[in-house]
């Protein structure tokens, strides 16, 4: 069974099954598809984004050995320079002309005197020992005795300085970057790098790595070095992004948009647009015509689906015909059936006017005479309805109205003068409403006759308050309530009247003063 909709907070609230079943037909099929689609695609993320998990893992695996034999190279290459250079400092502190001490230095540092290195060790008295015939012309070197103190001039290079244990002496030593580049230099690592010594946010570079891309992608490494908060920190390029990475990396979105491309061009190609051809085809049958499906479709179910609608239009086609066939048939034998009633009412009515003729006192007369008139007033209305036969529309009441004040002035008695004034708006009604209202005015203009043989009445039809609803009013001081009117009405009119007015659904109004009567009548409209 359907879920039926929940109400809540006053609202119909729809339940989700028939928001998806709103969408159009190529949003659902891109929505299926890419819930089809989504688990490959994740398969295929996944398995890009793993591969180049594993090929990081090597890097950094190969960044991190390299990058602890650089530093550990570094920090044994200065720590041993700085050692020697520590024993001389002591040995010239005892005594400053103690020259095989500063001779061992020179030798301990003659390869990275080569390479631009330098020291140089000072005393109040000013230079003691040094790789340079003159002073250095800017010395770095702790206050205080301790452990080697580390300076970087990213301009120039590294220095470490030492202080004499009685604080009168100090050593300094002097590094360029290529010479520390060189030391660090990992035996066996072929690809390219860039190596850096930093301490705190000054950084010395040593090796460079050139030809950096935007889609280049690098891992980096620092190890401590072992002094004074020196660092070496070696960075080299990881798995690069490549049109195959690219690919593996924008595969989801490609899948989705080739199936939404692909689902729409089938979906649209063999179903939606033969469907919109076929749907406006039958938006424009009119009755009578044969549906003409569309153009030829790969879709088999369409084909057969515009066959059917062809058939189907066929059919009505040929009903319709029978229809129309019965209806001018049914339409002959209505007619013929209102002309001999029509017929008959005349032949009564002769044969009243015949009888009445003949009739022996004027009561007897009267009689026929009252009778004769409602006959006519029913003539009347077959003979304005089988007029408007053709038509349906209803009963023009304004005819009506008046062909039947004129058949009762003509069946008057001789000694009575009648006056009728009609003032009847072009209305229309069907004919067990015209039946009924011909026979109330029949009713009231004959009583108003009979209390005043040369009455004037005035006879109304007009709108009404109420829709689908006409007033309709007789009046004449004839119908001024006196002693024989009530005698009258009780004795012959009053209940045919009241009749009347339930058979035409409505409460009778009368008015003893101005001597009127109104009723609502119903009405099918205005001609």
């Amino acid at each position: 069974m359907d879920a039926e909709p929940e109400v809540a907070g006053g609202a119909l609230r729809r339940p989700r099954r028939w928001r998806f079943e709103s969408l159009p037909t190529g949003a659902k099929l891109f929505l299926i598809l890419t819930a089809a689609l989504m688990p490959l695609a994740l398969v295929a993320l996944l398995a890009a984004l793993q591969s180049n998990r594993i090929a990081d893992a090597e890097t950094r695996a190969r960044l991190r050995v390299a990058t602890s034999e650089s530093a550990r190279a570094l920090g044994i290459e200065l720590i041993g320079d700085m050692t020697a250079l520590r024993v001389a400092l002591h040995a010239l502190d005892e005594d400053p002309e103690d020259a095989p001490s500063c001779a061992r230095v020179q030798g301990v540092f003659a390869d990275q005197l080569a390479s631009g290195a330098r020291f140089a060790i000072i005393g109040p008295s000013g230079v003691l020992c040094s790789s340079l015939r003159r002073p250095m012309a800017r010395i770095l070197y702790p206050v205080s005795a301790g452990p080697i103190s580390a300076t970087i001039d990213p301009g120039k290079g590294l220095a470490l300085g030492l202080t004499a244990p009685s604080g009168r002496l100090h050593a300094v030593a002097d590094f360029s970057g290529e010479a520390l580049a060189q030391v660090a230099r990992p035996s066996g690592f072929l690809p390219a790098y860039a190596s850096v010594l930093m301490r705190g946010n000054d950084r010395l570079p040593l090796e460079g790595l050139a030809g950096l891309g935007p889609l280049d992608r690098t891992e980096s490494l620092a190890v401590p070095v072992g002094i004074d908060n020196l660092s070496f920190e070696m960075t080299v390029r990881s798995a690069p992004i490549t049109s195959p990475l690219i690919v593996a990396m924008l595969l989801p979105v490609l899948m989705w948009v080739a199936a939404a491309v692909i689902g729409w061009f089938v979906v649209d190609a063999l179903l939606i647009r033969p469907l919109r051809a076929l749907r406006r085809a039958v938006a424009a049958y009119r009755p009578g015509e044969v549906i003409t499906p569309p153009v030829e479709t790969t879709a088999q179910e369409i084909r057969e689906l515009g066959d059917t609608f062809r058939a189907i239009s066929q059919t009505v086609v040929a009903h319709e015909a029978g229809l129309a066939e019965g209806l001018v048939r049914q339409t002959k034998l209505t007619r013929e059936v209102h002309h001999r009633v029509k017929n008959n009412l005349q032949v009564i009515s002769s044969l009243i006017n015949f009888h009445a003729r003949g009739a022996h006192g004027g009561e007897a007369r009267a009689a026929y005479a009252a009778i004769q008139r409602r006959v006519d007033a029913l003539a009347v209305v077959h003979r304005n309805h089988f007029a408007e036969l053709e038509e349906t529309r209803g009963l023009q009441l304004r005819t009506m109205v008046s062909d039947l004040a004129s058949n009762i002035r003509a069946t008057a008695p001789e000694d009575t003068h009648l006056a009728i004034t009609l003032d009847i708006d072009s209305y229309l009604a069907n004919q067990d409403m015209a039946i009924a209202i011909a026979f109330l005015l029949t009713e009231l203009i004959e009583l108003a006759m009979m209390v005043q043989p040369d009455a004037v009445l005035r006879l109304s039809l007009r709108p009404s308050a109420e829709p689908a609803r006409a007033l309709l009013r007789v009046s004449s001081p004839a119908l001024i309530d006196g002693d024989r009117l009530r005698v009258l009405l009780a004795d012959r009119y009053g209940r045919v009247i009241e009749g009347l007015a339930r058979q035409l659904r409505s409460k009778l109004h009368y008015e003893p003063l101005t001597g009127a009567y109104e009723i609502l009548v119903s009405v099918t409209g205005r001609d």
